[in-house]
């Protein structure tokens, strides 16, 4: 008879926490595509705090959660790098040749509450 081995599941305390960054775009022109969008945000923040200070942020720029019509957005990241990726967003100053200022607007701790406090 085989016993099967499981592996223990985290105790909630050693879970990464989760913080989502909502951020809003302001320039003279509508900048619509995401992908240029992330690639400058990605581009500051390996800048600012390198590639292993990304790895350990755990930084995702949300694609289901970018909006064009109102240039807003959500990066989902863990709480202790939430300084230094609002740093890297301030350090943003043209996407694709275009000026434009990347502001954080907010934080949160659940994914529905940002969108409905700052993407509506």
């Amino acid at each position: 008879m085989k016993i099967k081995k499981r592996l223990k599941t985290l105790l909630p305390t050693l879970k990464e926490k989760k913080r989502y960054i909502a951020f809003e775009i302001v320039s003279d022109k509508e900048i619509k595509d995401f992908k240029e969008v992330s690639d400058e945000i990605m581009a500051r923040s390996q800048q600012l705090i390198g590639e292993l200070g990304i790895a350990k942020a755990g930084m995702q720029i949300l694609k289901d959660c970018f909006k064009p019509q109102k240039q807003r957005g959500i990066i989902k990241t863990n709480h202790k790098s939430i300084d230094e990726i609002k740093t890297a967003l301030s350090f943003i100053k043209n996407i694709k040749d275009q000026k434009a200022v990347v502001n954080p607007i907010g934080v949160s701790g659940i994914l529905k509450k940002a969108k409905q406090r700052y993407l509506q």
